[in-house]
């Protein structure tokens, strides 16, 4: 079965290609640019049916994300003089990575890769006249969210519990990196707030983010060690 699909796949390769050729030594097209980008989808499209062939092949997602992003990139370069070529190589990597979690939730690490990348595609197909300062809020914003997320997930931090838990340590960085993007928002809309003042209080207000979090997890873990008392028989 396994190499039914791969001599499918080479298959359609090898026509593509022989096709994009013959049109390319008719004159009818320039169809040499293509080629690149024909054999890295086929490389993607690879990984990708490994991937959905396999549960434990989740990791195929990441590599075949990648090929299929770069023949996206060269055939948007190609097409339109590069514009919005790198965003995609990011949104496709981003996918990848978000594909990764979808297939085993345990995998809840690829939710930070996958937000970063969605954040830098985001940030590359921003306009040149929002260069600077409205690159870095919505950099700051970006991770601040995908770190917020993570705060959503229920995942099994203890072997020993029954029921999977939310993690609470993602709320640190995600509320320290909202503060950073909310200052550069302000400066980016010509409210500035100097520098001298934005760097001690992003230092107390993360403080105060520690000090709530030693105080949730101190609360919940006696909780845990109290838990509920004996039922009466």
């Amino acid at each position: 079965m396994k190499s039914a699909n791969a001599s499918i796949i080479a298959g359609i390769v090898l026509m593509a290609l022989g096709v994009l050729l013959l049109l390319d030594r008719m004159g009818i097209m320039d169809s040499a640019a293509f080629v690149a980008p024909v054999v890295f989808a086929a490389v993607g499209v690879l990984f990708l049916s490994l991937f959905i062939r396999r549960r434990e092949n989740w990791w195929a997602a990441i590599p075949g994300s990648v090929f299929l992003g770069l023949a996206a990139v060269i055939t948007a370069t190609q097409l339109t003089g590069g514009a919005w070529g790198a965003a995609l190589l990011f949104l496709f990597m981003g996918a990848g990575f978000a594909a990764v979690f979808l297939r085993e939730p345990g995998n809840w690490w690829a939710l930070i890769p996958s937000g970063v990348m969605f954040t830098l595609a985001v940030i590359v197909a921003l306009p040149q006249e929002l260069q600077g300062t409205p690159t870095a809020a919505v950099l700051f914003l970006g991770l601040a969210a995908t770190f917020g997320v993570l705060t959503l997930i229920p995942v099994r931090i203890d072997e020993a519990a029954e029921h999977p838990d939310r993690m609470k340590w993602p709320l640190i960085p995600a509320g320290i990196l909202a503060v950073m993007g909310l200052i550069f928002v302000l400066q980016a809309t010509a409210q500035l707030i100097p520098m001298d003042f934005a760097v001690p209080a992003v230092m107390v207000l993360a403080g105060v983010a520690l000090l709530i979090y030693a105080f949730v997890a101190h609360r919940d873990g006696q909780q845990k060690a109290h838990g509920p008392g004996p039922r009466a028989g």
